[in-house]
């Protein structure tokens, strides 16, 4: 205790270290004092997100107090994230998870998908990323949804068909759990409300470069290669890890058994499917009926709340949520202000500068696209991710005359699909590693082998599809 105790003070005198250096730096150019003031403890911000000497919600509302303290912003300013609409859509969706789970509909979904396509086991390795692709849309919290539903339901399939850590992981264990960690990934990267970064990345595309994300914007965007790559990657793994087992009647067997636990469905299971389904109609058609995002979510809560499926309690137990609207609700008044203080600017033309020898903007914007990706092998978190790269290296792309649309929902998709290298890049990564059925060598190599698989599919068909519905 004493030495994490001191491994703590060490990260956070760091962190608050590098942001004095950054604050007592002469200003560049035309900018004022206060935008190095600002960018110190932006910086110090990210770096406490990633070395993490306090919960990341402590970080940032710290930062939010120094930056209101020390007229750095005024406090309207520092506050002003926390009205963002944005915040607010994954405070609803949180409580959409919360739903899912409490009435049982989440497992009842993937239990059913099991008995009807886990007869063989790369039957189940699909059954269970459509489970993953369905309770997506509602579902900001990747580590909710997979860790909390999903993982549960994995793990129980590899006892009972015998494989556990150990000499007989590779039965069924090893595919299993690497494949539905990965295809959490996918999904994440298809919906916008598939984790909460990207509606920070939405956010900070709107206060950096004018461009609204809409969520069927970015959904039709991420078709096609989200497509292909739920269809071939549960391939692929099986063909990597070659499970033993090819046959699983166990799992099936299984699903009728917990189903039959169940009993038919529930009035707070039809409730919540209801809303469910009504909420992503709404979604899907908002282009047309001008409804507004966070309006829709914020009324499938309420009807929730109405129709009993959800308690109050239950929204005022929603950790995850009120968690994300503090950070969330802080960095995007950090960000916004790092515009009014004129530094985004100053960077903009100092990247447009410095990058007009570079004749291809395509160039550009796939090697950003990598810098992107293979960056996150050094963070531990897709906020921090975001936080750190999203804007200086989206206006890299922008300056080089890449189109706005493209880069912003590139980048957003990656983001997510960074995460698929390390047992560390997001918060299922560690529950399914932690389960014991694959090493770290072994996590690692396939890591970045999917990471090469996922270049091919969404920089390749992605970027044909991309010209087709007129991205670029």
């Amino acid at each position: 205790m004493r030495n994490e105790s001191r491994s703590k003070l060490l990260r956070g005198v760091i962190c608050v270290a590098v942001g004095l250096i950054i604050w007592f730096l002469p200003p560049p150019g035309e900018l004022e004092p206060v935008a190095m003031h600002l960018l110190g403890i932006f910086i110090a911000t990210i770096l406490g997100l990633i070395l993490q000497p306090l919960p990341q919600g402590a970080v940032v509302i710290t930062a939010v107090a120094l930056t209101a303290i020390t007229n750095t912003l005024s406090i309207g300013d520092a506050l002003n994230g926390f009205k963002d609409s944005t915040v607010w859509l994954i405070v609803s969706a949180f409580l959409f998870a919360r739903g899912l789970i409490k009435t049982g509909l989440g497992r009842r979904i993937s239990f059913m998908l099991v008995r009807a396509f886990g007869k063989s086991t790369l039957g189940l390795g699909y059954a269970l990323a459509l489970s993953d692709t369905v309770l997506a849309p509602a579902t900001p919290s990747n580590t909710a949804r997979a860790g909390g539903i999903l993982f549960p339901i994995v793990r129980a399939l590899c006892s009972s068909m015998d494989s556990e850590p150990g000499p007989t992981a590779r039965r069924v264990g090893q595919y299993l759990m690497y494949n539905s960690f990965q295809i959490c990934c996918i999904t994440s990267a298809v919906f916008l409300t598939g984790v909460a970064p990207n509606s920070l990345i939405a956010t900070l595309a709107k206060e950096n470069f004018g461009y609204e994300v809409t969520w069927l914007g970015w959904l039709w965007a991420a078709l096609l290669p989200g497509i292909i790559s739920i269809a071939i990657l549960p391939y692929i793994f099986y063909k990597m890890f070659d499970p033993e087992l090819k046959s699983s009647p166990e799992a099936p067997a299984l699903a009728s058994k917990e189903l039959e636990k169940m009993g038919p469905m529930t009035a707070g299971e039809k409730g919540m499917l209801a809303v469910f389904v009504l909420t992503l109609i709404l979604w899907a058609t908002a282009q047309w009926t001008g409804l507004n995002a966070t309006a829709i979510a914020l009324l499938g809560v309420a009807i929730l709340l109405i129709i009993g499926v959800i308690e109050w309690q239950d929204v005022l137990a929603e950790k995850g949520g009120w968690d994300a609207l503090i950070w969330f609700g802080g960095l995007v008044g950090l960000a916004s202000g790092l515009s009014k203080v004129g530094l985004i600017g100053w960077l903009a033309s100092v990247l447009e500068a410095s990058l007009s020898s570079i004749t291809s903007w395509f160039l550009a914007f796939i090697l950003v696209v990598i810098a992107y990706k293979y960056a996150h092998y050094f963070i531990a978190s897709m906020t921090a991710h975001a936080t750190a790269f999203f804007v200086p290296l989206g206006l890299v792309a922008i300056s080089a005359g890449a189109p706005v649309e493209l880069v912003v929902l590139v980048l957003g998709f990656f983001n997510s699909l960074n995460a698929t290298m390390t047992h560390y890049g997001t918060g299922p990564a560690p529950i399914y590693f932690g389960a014991g059925y694959i090493d770290q060598g072994t996590w690692w190599k396939w890591g970045f082998v999917t990471s090469v698989i996922n270049l091919v599919v969404w920089l390749g068909a992605g970027s044909l599809w991309w010209k087709i519905i007129g991205l670029w």
